[in-house]
């Protein structure tokens, strides 16, 4: 039980100086930038999805004008 005490008092004289509230600042911070990092993943993972896509359609059309070119011979 002291030693609950002991913690609840150190809390408060942090509460009371601000280092309690700069804990809680640097909490939220690590937040945003954990959230941030998740987007960031996920606009690459759309970019690679965009990039396959126009690959695959630049494939389509090669293929399409090969068959085009041997239609005509």
């Amino acid at each position: 039980m002291g030693r609950l005490t002991a913690l609840l008092a150190l809390v408060s004289c942090l509460d009371g100086c601000g280092l309690a509230g700069s804990g809680t600042a640097a909490t939220a911070g690590a937040a945003s930038e954990a959230q941030q990092a998740q987007q960031a993943q996920r606009a690459q993972q759309t970019e690679a999805r965009v990039k396959q896509q126009i690959d695959a359609s630049y494939q389509q059309a090669a293929e399409q004008r090969r068959a085009a070119e041997a239609d005509r011979q």
